[in-house]
């Protein structure tokens, strides 16, 4: 065959190659982002209902502490106060990871700075099964073993926002471990060498240097972090008390967005004010789940070496 017809072949063919590639890229990407789509299209229909059906207020809805969706109040309007769910949840949340950050950075610190081969690989395998453990069964520790405890030694009935923090101390301890290790990493080695060079301390130079060049990516862990304890449900739900009260402290039973929705969702019938009102806490939640990841890359953004 002639070498110039058998090039033009072969380049053909790699065309084809190319096309069925892109096609095949471009068909994944768009399957992905209607898939997307839908879901916020879908679950922002079924939460607006509460207000363009069911003539619910919205401020109420917000700022209301009465939950009973199948109740009316004295204006005709259903009592669909989600404030104690909220706050419960951004209770539980904060806490949880204003526990857990200083572990996960000491953690990483030592991964990264201090530990030996042998140490690192252990402690990374102690962080990956941690992820691998069931949601089930941190409920479960924590409503035999974390309830009795801050029962014993904090009062109360051991329900409430402290119990559920730290049962979700310990779910978002290794993500945010990883992540946390990932951006120490990631700090160039040179800029290290040159605090050492210039006569640093090793701590002096971890504590001035690789902290802040790492800052950005320890905020998005933490955030990543809220993201996981937020749409946390099951093992929360086990130990928070699931009641839809304002919670006047800690050690009070309260309830999440999460836990309400778990609980609820099973015995409504779709359309109803109680069904509604369900899907407008899924809504809060979907909405959450978009502000932290507009915040990660907010803050990829301002934080680039």
């Amino acid at each position: 065959m002639d070498p110039i017809k058998k090039k033009i072949q072969n380049k053909s063919k790699e065309t084809r190659q190319e096309l069925i590639g892109k096609i095949l890229s471009y068909s994944s990407i768009l399957l992905i982002v209607l898939v997307v789509l839908s879901i916020f299209i879908f679950v922002a229909s079924k939460g607006i209902a509460t207000f363009t059906q069911n003539n619910a207020s919205l401020k109420d809805f917000f700022f209301s502490t009465d939950w009973s969706p199948t109740a009316v109040g004295k204006d005709g309007r259903p009592l669909v106060g989600a404030l104690p769910m909220i706050t419960g949840s951004f209770g539980v949340t904060l806490l949880a990871v204003l526990f857990a950050t200083p572990f996960a950075i000491g953690t990483a610190l030592y991964m990264t700075e201090i530990a030996s081969k042998k140490g690192r690989n252990f402690l990374q395998i102690v962080t990956e099964l941690l992820v691998g453990i069931p949601s089930v069964v941190y409920g479960f520790i924590g409503l035999n073993v974390v309830v009795p405890f801050v029962r014993e030694h904090f009062g109360g009935s051991g329900y409430g926002i402290l119990s559920g923090a730290f049962v979700l101390f310990v779910m978002v301890l290794p993500t945010v471990t990883s992540l946390t290790v990932d951006s120490l990493r990631a700090v160039p080695s040179h800029y290290k060498s040159a605090s050492l060079a210039l006569g640093a301390t090793e701590w002096q130079t971890i504590y001035k240097v690789t902290l802040r060049a790492a800052l950005p990516g320890i905020l998005t862990a933490v955030i990543f972090g809220m993201a996981r304890a937020f749409g946390e449900a099951l093992a929360v739900q086990m130990v928070i008390g699931n009641a839809t009260l304002m919670p006047k402290g800690l050690l009070s039973a309260s309830s999440t967005l999460t836990s309400v929705l778990t609980m609820g969702i099973g015995n409504t019938v779709m359309g109803t004010v109680g069904n509604n009102a369900l899907w407008s806490l899924a809504l809060v939640l979907l909405v959450m789940s978009l502000v932290f990841n507009l915040l990660v890359k907010w803050i990829g953004r301002k934080g680039r070496f």
